[in-house]
């Protein structure tokens, strides 16, 4: 017998849904996470990943959330898109939209980090001056190092660079995710832990506060999981 094609509802019905089952306490508590709420309708990610499965993949439906504006329609749109159809343009535009870490970086992880220029597209908004897309830089780094399992080392070498470069940012959304994509670095295997551990060594020893920070938290993490450097 022939397989059923899935139905899926539409861009439309998803956002009747989302609406429906927003909740004021989910929006309170996004709040205390420091996540804006200016625009959300109250629904956790859990139930927005099963809302995008009735909703399915798809590039035009994925504009069609982004547009809206609402904080939720945008996550899924997240999930929704088409790596190989996004252009840098339209990473550029999303990123601007960035209002809020949790968006940015379920963008990053779940979409972003599999764009054909991801680590070109790291790199340069790690250099950025506006908040959000300088997070997301750092945020495609650490989701490639966990994701991108059969890249060599070679690859997240700049990355380095990159960090210790603007491991200074004050900015506590910009500082998190530099610490964040220097312990994933670190985490990915064996080989390249000598060079991220030496790195955060020396921005533990730095003189200012933000660097010593990213560092001896990178350092913390490495010693709970024995990542140490090899002797000799």
């Amino acid at each position: 017998m022939p397989t059923k094609e899935k139905k899926f509802i539409s861009v439309e019905s998803a956002l009747e849904i989302l609406s429906r089952e927003g909740k004021q306490e989910n929006k309170e508590g996004m709040a205390r996470f420091g996540i804006n709420t200016e625009k959300a309708f109250g629904v956790s990610v859990v139930k927005i990943r099963e809302i995008a499965k009735m909703v399915g993949k798809g590039h035009e439906k994925a504009q069609k959330l982004w547009e809206t504006s609402m904080h939720e329609a945008r996550i899924m749109a997240c999930f929704l898109d088409e790596p190989r159809r996004i252009t840098k343009e339209q990473a550029e535009n999303w990123a601007l939209g960035f209002n809020s870490w949790d968006l940015c970086d379920q963008c990053c992880m779940n979409l972003f980090d599999r764009l054909p220029f991801s680590y070109e597209l790291a790199a340069e908004w790690a250099e950025r001056e506006e908040e959000y897309v300088k997070r997301a830089g750092f945020a495609i780094m650490a989701s490639l190092a966990l994701h991108d399992k059969k890249a060599p080392d070679e690859k997240f070498l700049p990355f380095l660079n990159s960090i210790e470069k603007q491991s200074t940012d004050p900015r506590n959304f910009v500082k998190k995710a530099i610490n964040w994509a220097l312990r994933q670095i670190g985490k990915r295997r064996p080989s390249i832990i000598d060079k991220v551990k030496t790195l955060a060594e020396k921005l533990a020893e730095s003189d200012d506060k933000n660097a010593r920070w990213v560092g001896k938290d990178a350092l913390r993490e490495f010693d709970k999981k024995n990542l140490s450097k090899k002797e000799g």
